[in-house]
């Protein structure tokens, strides 16, 4: 490893007898890294070390590409392409992405996170060369057996079969896992194939006119670069079937809880014992939701729960456990996950829909027309909502409260803390509202004890926290804490604090108390300004003709990148010091 800084390093200095080597050694290096840095994905790239060896050692990269589907697979290809030095640095503000990036590095083909990419964006790499005239670059996409599920993945299969001209090859690793295992049709097919002696029968991907290899065996580097070398210059769209395990070559990623292992923190390399804070309190939000979820749907018989692929994520897993014909994994399939649950709902059951901020902008059609357009009662509890942290760019929940709000028929709500989500989602089952929102951040809560029993919320009624007269300060969601923490700081002011919970619909009878008390007010989100919850209170104020001062904090107009989240917060200047500051501002002014 030492020797290898660029796969130019690799194809020059080594030969295909020295690939197991130099897999053993790129396994050991993430293992030593990610042992004592955590807070990185783990087990996906330990899958993948003798496939990414083979394919950087077999075709020519740069130039000929590699796309990663999702990208949690993409440590060792990080490493072999001049990263391995500051690999250490691996989701890390400031440091290196934990997902390939085109604006990282040359080697990084197409930028990932989201799942089940890789196809159509390869497919159109493919034929923009061919375009060009420059037909002999190869296009790699590598897509997981779970992300396979997604509806992306099917359209780029379905498209890329017939353009006979496209340099591109699909590499399928098929380990029977996404974070939690595969689930669906193409898994069962996919473990036929694997299982039987011969792939001439029922073979999916011929039928789909394919040129098909495999079933080969994705650990071993050797047999994956001897196939790749085979069917390298072979025409036209290919596809080879490789069978991997997750975590492969450390002995207690193979034997463990795979979604553990997934991203398992700081562990310790030689026991295989993960780190864990043993605090009681505060609880996490999902911890609240999948307790909350659970006792509500053992009182309420029409509650049924849905996850595309994120049971254990969301926690919605303890249901899953416990009433497994309540709960549906859908796969990676997240506009069929709101479509199904409009189904659920139209036959007059009440699907809570638990699903991760920044992928339920994959469904948003079937958000609109499936159910706000039908009015149909489905509960979307909107998990990883604001800025996440280390995941970055692609995994940020910043956009809902926006793209929410603008829809007809739908309820956007955000707790301050974990009493007001179990709250408002006891208040979502107790009679039909339509769609109804829930959005609550990654990470946890601020209360150091059990939560209270049930209470009731009036829909879309906010309330005030502490009382004042020289600022008003308007928050929606966990940040209200943000608020409160600064205004305890804040000496020689007298100022309000106005927790609004609704988004849509806002309480208009609360805001005009508000802008004919205040002529200063801050609003403060943990999402994008920019037709967000401030947006919205500036709305209120020109309709109805009030004349005030508004500073609006939140996320800024551009992507943040990865760090912690309390990083990104003081990035975005709407934690506890950039309020105080902003206090100050507006009240000198």
């Amino acid at each position: 490893m030492e020797q290898i800084d660029t796969p130019e390093d690799l194809r020059a200095k080594f030969s295909l007898e020295d690939l197991p080597q130099i897999s053993t050694e790129l396994r050991q290096f993430i293992i030593d890294v990610i042992s004592e840095i955590g807070n990185s994905h783990f087990s996906a790239s330990l899958g993948v070390i003798e496939l990414t060896v083979a394919l950087h050692f077999v075709y020519n990269t740069p130039i000929d590409q590699i796309i990663w589907d999702t990208g949690h697979q993409a440590y060792g290809h990080k490493i072999l392409t001049d990263r391995r030095k500051i690999f250490h640095t691996n989701r890390i503000k400031g440091g290196i992405s934990g997902f390939p990036k085109i604006s990282e590095s040359k080697y990084d083909a197409f930028g990932v996170g989201h799942s089940s990419t890789s196809i159509s964006a390869a497919l159109g790499m493919a034929i923009a060369e061919n375009y060009k005239k420059n037909k002999d670059i190869h296009h790699i996409a590598v897509i997981g057996d779970g992300a396979l599920s997604a509806g992306l993945a099917f359209e780029g299969l379905n498209n890329a079969s017939i353009e006979n001209d496209a340099n591109l090859l699909i590499i399928i690793n098929d380990n029977n896992m996404s974070i939690d295992p595969s689930v669906g049709a193409l898994n069962k097919i996919l473990n036929k194939l694997t299982n039987s002696k011969s792939d001439s029968k029922c073979n999916l991907f011929k039928e789909l006119l394919y040129n098909y290899y495999g079933q080969i065996n994705g650990n071993d580097a050797v047999e994956v670069a001897t196939t790749l070398m085979k069917i390298k210059d072979i025409p036209g769209p290919k596809i080879l079937h490789c069978t991997t395990k997750k975590g492969s070559g450390y002995k207690y990623s193979e034997e463990g809880n795979p979604p553990q292992w997934h991203a398992p923190g700081v562990f310790n390399k030689e026991t295989g014992e993960i780190a864990t804070k043993r605090d009681n309190f505060p609880l996490k939000y999902q911890t609240v939701f999948g307790e909350t979820i659970l006792e509500l749907a053992q009182k309420n018989e029409q509650i049924i729960g849905i996850t595309p692929a994120m049971a254990s994520g969301s926690s919605l897993d303890k249901m899953m456990q416990l009433m497994p014909d309540r709960v549906f994994d859908v796969g990676i399939a997240e506009q069929h996950a709101i479509t199904f649950s409009a189904g659920l709902a139209i036959k007059g059951l009440l699907p809570f829909c638990s699903i991760y901020s920044t992928f339920l902008q994959r469904g948003y059609d079937q958000l609109i027309h499936d159910v706000a357009l039908q009015n149909l009662n489905v509960v979307f509890c909107i998990d990883r909502a604001g800025l996440v942290g280390a995941d970055g760019a692609t995994h940020h929940g910043v956009f809902d409260l926006a793209y929410l709000r603008i829809i007809p028929n739908m309820i956007v709500a955000a707790p301050m803390d974990e009493q007001e989500l179990r709250n408002l989602l006891y208040t979502a089952q107790l009679k039909k509202h339509g769609p109804f929102a829930i959005r609550y951040p990654r990470g946890k809560g601020v209360i150091n004890h059990p939560l209270s029993e049930f209470t009731k919320i009036e829909i879309g009624k906010g309330r005030e926290i502490t009382s004042g007269s020289d600022l008003a300060l308007l928050t929606i969601g966990h940040v209200g804490n943000f608020a409160q923490t600064a205004i305890q700081q804040v000496q020689n002011s007298s100022i309000a604090h106005y927790d609004m919970r609704f988004v849509k619909p806002l309480d208009t009878e609360l805001l005009h108390k508000v802008f004919s008390q205040h002529k200063k007010i801050i609003t403060i989100e943990d999402g994008c300004t920019t037709g967000g919850f401030g947006s919205a209170i500036i709305e209120f104020m020109v309709e109805h003709n009030y004349n005030t001062q508004i500073i609006r904090l939140g996320v800024p107009d551009q992507f943040i990148h990865h760090g912690t989240q309390e990083e990104l917060h003081e990035e975005c200047h709407y934690d506890s010091n950039s309020i105080i500051e902003t206090i100050h501002k507006i009240l000198r002014n």
